[in-house]
């Protein structure tokens, strides 16, 4: 079995190791809950990775957003390269929920896309854990969400080994019945194509193809091919193939589940109709009953989810199987199983509310849908974990955040600070100005301007955070028509534009970046030595203690870094934010004294995502013509390839921006090719 071994030229340094030494002594004792309090830059995620290699036990890290996730999977694997570290989130580029509006009578059928790859990153996750104890699961919140049986799932895998009695037909038969999908065209993951006497099989779980070779009545045997090269990588003895969907129903137990819906639908049927619901009666019939007739000729109907309480045999109200049911558990003498796998929150502050208002929110959605007759009431089942059960299903866990929240110091005490960052970096500078005039040409504005020249004149960047987009838009425009190059940026510029503003923005293209709520941005920039805060005594969420707290430290990269918070009134958030900054600096102050120790801003390699591609995304379709337009008119088929390959290696890193965005380009060429034909 392997173990996990951290592969780093770093050793625990500052509060790293003193907070390794005692998570890992609560660990051991049994602790459920323990607080990691590290500041921004602190390495928390390095201190996370050394409590993994001390515990040995499979481990889940839940993010609260994509971005943070994929972030976090690409640390983890470079902590651990020999070990299995793979990335779960939701695998829809675009969801639209079914839901029903009563008060203009609309229906909203779901609409969704699926994204193959991060599909394809989800099974290799749930097979990992069945198979090997050294898994690292990075997740986003959608690891709460239904995912069907591992007992089933394990179950009807197939292991195939040389010289094994079965046919090609009888092959093609027991994969079909684990919903791969035949083809004659290219193979993609859980699809399988006949090539001669041959079988040639993509897993679900990885982009490589097992060739199958027959000899009569027996396997001869089976080669692992690259999916793009069509080169041999070697000869397998022996090759485990999983299911090509999570959802995995026996047919007896579909028999079963067809007659327990035509039972819950008739006692729903009687009740609508002694309620006088007429039109709830005619609606739920009619399309309960279309989709019986789907589920029973081709085993499935759109919306299949809802009725997923009867197709897992589980009573009203039991919690749906979800990623945490992959994950080990432990039987101890008492013989009640107790989960056998550490949990760390990231962000612990965003991330937990998050995972508690995950279920009230779909059974709201939900209830409307049962009362109005589109669905039965066993779709209230089919739903995320409500927080009790996530409780339950965890086991140990450690938060982090430089602000932890209630609910982690209410449950594990006094938390494990790490204060002092292995740079010697200290938090910045925070002084209080007043705002007085909310005009544009006097007041804080005004103010922020000439602090602003000064931090830019040594080489700097400045971030200011407004209230509200129309602010932000709107100071950004002043700033510039006074020759200071700036630009804004908020929630409604999309992902490729904003990446493109940041990276401009740490090039030094422009000086002064406007936005409202940058902390969701997960910024990293070293460059920025100056932050003004306008309006902040305006308590609410975007300038609370743990928001004033968070972008302080935004500063905090920056050997020269300051904060101004423009107020003209102290409130119990500034207090407590400026009190807290106070006591890290004296801290941090006090160790490099102590150790002689003189800060340097961090230097960090400017990556662009754009720089991986051949073209500027905002021309990406004039100079893809330009680049490639003579082997796109020799050989498209060849030019498309190339382009997948970029964009596959792209996803393997977890890159998704650049994946995507050669996700359109390949589009686009299929599109041209398809015309010039």
């Amino acid at each position: 079995m392997n173990k996990f071994k951290i592969k780093s030229k770093f050793k625990p340094a500052g509060h790293q190791g003193q907070a390794i030494k005692k998570l890992v002594l609560g660990l051991r004792k049994g602790q459920k809950h323990q607080t990691l309090l590290g500041v921004t830059g602190s390495g928390k995620t390095f201190t996370a990775a050394n409590i993994i290699q001390e515990i040995q036990k499979p481990v889940l890290v839940i993010a609260h957003n994509k971005t943070l996730a994929a972030q976090l999977a690409q640390e983890y694997r470079e902590f651990f390269p020999e070990n299995a570290v793979h990335y779960f989130v939701s695998y829809y580029d675009y969801y639209q929920p079914e839901a029903y509006v009563s008060a203009t009578d609309t229906y909203i059928e779901k609409e969704a896309q699926i994204n193959k790859e991060i599909e394809r990153l989800r099974h290799a996750s749930t097979q990992s854990l069945l198979t090997r104890r050294d898994v690292i699961i990075v997740a986003s919140v959608s690891c709460i969400y239904g995912l069907g049986s591992p007992e089933e799932y394990e179950k009807v895998n197939l292991r195939l080994s040389k010289n094994d009695k079965i046919n090609r037909r009888e092959l093609l038969k027991k994969l079909i019945e684990i919903h791969f999908e035949r083809t004659n065209a290219d193979l993609e993951p859980g699809k399988v194509r006949a090539v001669g006497s041959a079988v040639e099989i993509m897993p679900a779980e990885e982009k490589v193809i097992f060739r199958i070779n027959f000899d009569g009545e027996k396997i001869e045997n089976i080669i692992k091919i690259n999916a793009i090269t069509r080169e041999i990588i070697n000869e397998e003895k022996s090759v485990f193939i999983f299911p090509a969907k999570h959802f995995i129903t026996p047919f007896e137990q579909r028999k079963k589940a067809i007659r327990s819906i035509k039972l819950e639908l008739e006692e729903r049927l009687k009740a609508l109709e002694e309620e006088g619901k007429i039109l709830e009666y005619q609606r739920l019939k009619r399309r309960t009953n279309y989709d019986l007739a789907l589920i029973k000729e081709v085993g499935y109907c759109n919306g299949i989810e809802n009725y997923s309480r009867h197709f897992s045999g589980k009573l009203a109200g039991q919690p749906p199987d979800t990623l945490l049911s992959y994950f080990p558990s432990s039987r101890p003498r008492s013989g009640e199983a107790s989960p056998d796998f550490l949990t760390i929150i990231d962000e612990s502050h965003v991330t937990v509310p998050q995972i508690g208002g995950m279920y009230q929110g779909d059974a709201s959605r939900k209830r409307n849908l049962v009362e109005f007759g589109f669905r039965l009431p066993s779709a209230l089942d089919n739903r995320p974990l409500k927080f009790s059960e996530f409780e339950e299903k965890v086991g140990q866990v450690v938060y982090t955040s430089a602000t932890p929240g209630s609910y982690e110091l209410e449950r594990s005490g006094k938390p494990v600070e790490q204060i002092i960052r292995p740079t010697g970096l200290i938090d910045p500078i925070v002084v209080v100005k007043p705002a007085t005039s909310g005009r544009m040409s006097r007041g804080q504005v005004g103010d922020f301007i000439k602090e602003a020249a000064k931090a830019i004149k040594k080489g700097g960047r400045v971030i200011a955070t407004t209230l509200t987009k129309k602010m932000a838009e709107d100071l950004s425009e002043f700033l510039e028509e006074r020759k200071i190059k700036a630009k804004y940026l908020h929630s409604e510029i999309k992902t490729i534009e904003r990446i493109e503003i940041l990276t401009d923005f740490r090039k030094g293209k422009f000086d002064i970046l406007v936005g409202v709520n940058l902390l969701r941005e997960g910024l990293d920039l070293p460059e920025v030595s100056l932050i003004g805060i306008l309006d902040a005594d305006k308590e609410g969420f975007l300038r609370s203690e743990t928001s004033l707290i968070q972008t302080i430290g935004r500063a905090a990269r920056n050997v020269d870094g300051r904060v101004i918070l423009y107020a003209d009134n102290i409130t119990g958030s500034m207090k407590k934010a400026l009190s807290e900054t106070k006591r890290r600096r004296e801290l941090q102050l006090e160790y490099n004294k102590k150790h002689n120790i003189t800060p340097k801003t961090i230097e960090k390699e400017i990556r662009d995502i754009r720089d991986q591609l051949e073209t500027d995304h905002s021309k990406a379709v004039d100079t893809l013509l330009k680049i490639d337009s003579l082997l796109l008119e020799k050989n498209p088929k060849k030019l498309i390839k190339q382009k997948e390959k970029q964009m596959n290696a792209a996803a393997k890193v977890l890159d998704f921006e650049t994946a995507a965005i050669l996700r359109d380009e390949i589009k686009e060429l299929q599109r041209l090719s398809r015309k010039n034909n």
